[in-house]
């Protein structure tokens, strides 16, 4: 059975993974900066036991793990990745639905069905 929020519990607790999704981010983004490095390090790796930058894109991608799984714990959905979108399941008018937040936004303002997603979303 799902967890299903409020808007008022699905803004209380963006104030703990804001913080999150900003690492999340952050982590993504150093990652793709170093692709060019690491990818043929991690090449080289594979037969030879170690390399330093694929040392730390290790510990990178773990943390990353980490960080999403602390996300979804509470039954928070880390739907994207790349821009940092969150869906919240929530009862609307009977039915389930998703409370919709993207990273930048202040807090969630909107809502889509299930299988609308985020190029559904409509203002709460």
């Amino acid at each position: 059975m799902p967890r299903y929020f409020t808007v008022d519990e699905a803004n209380t607790t963006l104030v703990t993974l804001k913080p999150l999704i900003k690492e999340i981010l952050e982590i993504r983004q150093s990652i793709l900066e170093q692709q060019p490095e690491v990818w043929p390090a991690l090449q080289k790796t594979v037969g030879n036991g170690g390399n330093k930058a694929a040392s730390l894109a290790a510990l990178e991608f773990a943390r990353l793990d980490e960080l999403v799984r602390q996300v979804q714990a509470g039954g928070v959905l880390l739907k994207d990745i790349n821009i940092g979108l969150l869906d919240f399941p929530s009862l609307r008018e009977g039915r389930e639905v998703y409370l919709c937040w993207r990273y930048g936004e202040d807090s969630v303002q909107y809502w889509h069905d299930l299988d609308a997603g985020y190029a559904g979303r409509q203002k709460l």
